[in-house]
């Protein structure tokens, strides 16, 4: 808003900022958090009952792992057999430990025949937990 200060032939135009609607603003804003801030640090104090400890849970086992490379030959975590052997050595392992938990992970070039005969033997070997791992194809 523009105001003149004195004469009609006078260009000089000055300028004030009205500073009042800031102050109301601010004054809302203080009053408000004089309000709520008492409410923000009063605590309700409660008797909670005791407990008794339960049982540890144990850390799941780390699942065991069937790889299968391009060429067809079988590894269970890292360690190489004959395709057949390895009913038996699954049969070993759900012995050993029956909530046994298998990943598979096959080569894209390997003979989908290989994988079947895989996963036969694990089916034989009466293990129920079995997982595929592949990798995602980012477009």
């Amino acid at each position: 808003m523009a105001f003149s200060s004195g004469g009609s032939d006078s260009d000089e135009v000055f300028g004030e900022i009205n500073v009042t609607p800031l102050v109301d603003v601010m004054l809302v804003l203080l009053v408000t958090f004089i309000i709520t801030a008492p409410m923000l640090t009063n605590t309700i104090n409660v008797n909670l009952p005791d407990t008794q400890p339960t049982f540890q849970q144990k850390e799941p086992e780390k699942p065991t792992v069937i790889s299968v490379d391009e060429t067809g030959k079988v590894y269970i975590d890292k360690e190489g057999y004959p395709l057949v052997e390895i009913e038996a050595e699954l049969i070993k392992r759900k012995t050993e430990n029956p909530e046994i938990r298998l990943n598979l992970n096959a080569d894209e070039k390997v003979n989908y025949g290989v994988i079947a005969k895989v996963m036969a033997a694990i089916e034989r070997a009466g293990i129920d937990r079995l997982s595929f791992i592949s990798e995602h194809e980012g477009n």
